[in-house]
């Protein structure tokens, strides 16, 4: 069945603009009391929602778009954190499984649809081959928690494959799940697991996980040194909001919709399992 509504959740205006810039014809609208936005493509109505970081904002979001769009299918995207050797800055990984990272325990989030992931992968493979950027399927670890990669790393399996690290994809499929829509994740790395940054996203953001200008420039007259980082960052993001983009339309381009797995065939972790557990028990 092919989908004639997408929903896209990103967190962050950065992880949106290259998209916007690429497709036409958009026309911005409110969902409650995020920023929308809604633009049609190939015969689908594609609505986009910015739902600020975290997954608490992303649990909102997800709701209120499904609520107000109806989407078949939605995909969340945005920039990632590599937390093992393998992507690097720019580089896109499609999500095969996602963790969430709470506690010090790790709870595989159910949602993510397997045939849907592989639909993902074909049409991205094919990006790849045209040289628009590398393609890789991963794992991704949705914290809700300031978390060091090199901390995390070390929690992990050696099965893992290409953990990514982000801050909304779990909260996204949780939603989803329990109202029966498909979810599918991309992420482009904005940096990779030799980048050991000084700094974390509390650093520059408030109560709300609002990015607060007075508190980067605050971080910055403590330590200095994270400059050259941040600027840095800002060029990574740069390249991988642009490789997001092409990877984002490729997904509608060739978006068909395959029936939801039954609840059944779906391996939801209880709270209380690692991921650990998980792979070798």
């Amino acid at each position: 069945m092919t989908v004639k509504a997408i929903g896209l959740i990103a967190a962050m205006p950065e992880e949106i603009k290259p998209l916007l810039r690429r497709v036409g014809k958009v026309t911005k609208r409110r969902f409650g009391s995020f920023r929308g936005y809604h633009f049609k493509r190939g015969g689908k109505e594609i609505f986009i929602i910015e739902s600020g970081i975290g997954a608490a904002k992303a649990k909102e979001a997800t709701r209120i778009l499904i609520e107000a769009a109806t989407p078949g299918v939605i995909l969340n995207f945005g920039f990632g954190g590599a937390a093992l050797p393998g992507p690097t800055v720019g580089d896109i990984v499609a999500a095969e499984r996602v963790f969430a990272f709470e506690n010090g325990q790790f709870r595989e989030q159910a949602g993510l649809v397997s045939g849907l992931t592989a639909n993902v992968a074909v049409t991205l493979e094919q990006q790849r081959r045209r040289g628009c950027f590398c393609f890789h399927c991963g794992t991704f670890i949705t914290t809700g928690e300031v978390v060091g990669k090199s901390a995390l790393a070390q929690l992990l399996p050696v099965t893992t494959t290409n953990p990514v690290l982000e801050m909304e994809t779990a909260a996204v499929a949780q939603v989803a799940y329990e109202l029966n829509i498909s979810v599918a994740a991309v992420r482009a790395i904005s940096d990779g697991a030799d980048e050991n940054l000084d700094f974390s996203i509390a650093d520059f953001t408030d109560k709300e996980m609002r990015i607060s200008i007075r508190k980067i420039f605050w971080a910055l007259a403590r330590k200095p040194r994270i400059l050259p980082q941040l600027l840095r960052l800002g060029k990574n993001c740069r390249l991988a909001g642009d490789n997001l983009a092409v990877a984002v339309i490729a997904f509608i381009d060739g978006m068909s919709l395959p029936p939801l797995d039954p609840p059944s065939r779906i391996h939801a972790f209880s709270e209380h399992q690692s991921l650990a557990a998980a792979d070798h028990g």
